[in-house]
């Protein structure tokens, strides 16, 4: 459902266009992992993957099962809520395993957040959590690297400004990209599979970003 939604509306709010590294569809069982910027990155994600017939369970804040429509949607699309900073949160990476095994991908966010920068320009992916290493490593799942750019023109800075860019968006219509890239298997003790993770999708997000043409500031991130 969530899927549904996101691919009928993001073409509304934007110009999506999505890339691969491989012609095959994505391996049953496999996690899926996205750099996270904006609150619209998620919806841009979920739009690119329905593209390529991929449906996934997300793991996401368990705040958001509290928002009443979103909520009930979550619940029936058997999507997996992170009690952040609670005894909890251990029991979604059980979820997500238990997901996995039943041949469903996973789209996880590494970094567990999202970038303080209030400005609408694009960012390297922050360095990630250990929550999907240790996923990769118990499930035996192999990792998918998605990259997207664009989002954050959607979508980013105050509260006021995310909801100005929300609305305004179909008349900008700014360009998105997201780029999947060719799925790796991690290896190594966690703090090692935690960095194969991060480079394989900063290298998809950095094709995303060339894709849209964006110059590079000198931080490495695309400019503004």
């Amino acid at each position: 459902m969530l899927s549904r939604i996101a691919s009928t509306l993001v073409p509304l709010l934007g110009s999506l266009t999505v890339t691969t590294d491989g012609d095959g569809p994505l391996a049953p069982g496999s996690i899926i992992a996205a750099n996270h910027t904006s609150l619209a990155d998620p919806a841009v994600v979920l739009a690119a993957l329905h593209r390529l017939g991929v449906e996934p369970v997300v793991m996401a804040t368990a705040g958001l099962w509290r928002i009443p429509l979103l909520g009930r949607a979550l619940r029936n699309g058997g999507h997996i809520p992170v009690h952040r900073g609670t005894h909890r949160a251990a029991a979604a990476l059980d979820d997500a395993a238990a997901a996995l095994a039943a041949g469903h991908l996973v789209l996880i966010y590494g970094e567990g957040g999202l970038p303080r920068r209030t400005d609408a320009g694009d960012l390297a992916p922050a360095p990630f959590r250990s929550g999907l290493a240790r996923l990769a490593g118990a499930s035996g799942a192999p990792v998918v690297p998605l990259g997207q750019c664009g989002a954050r023109r959607l979508s980013s800075g105050s509260s006021s400004k995310q909801v100005a860019g929300l609305l305004t968006a179909p008349l900008r219509r700014p360009d998105l990209h997201v780029h999947v890239g060719a799925p790796v298997h991690l290896a190594g003790d966690v703090p090692a599979a935690t960095a194969a993770a991060h480079a394989a999708v900063t290298a998809a997000w950095h094709t995303a970003v060339r894709r849209l043409g964006r110059p590079a500031a000198a931080d490495g991130s695309p400019s503004t």
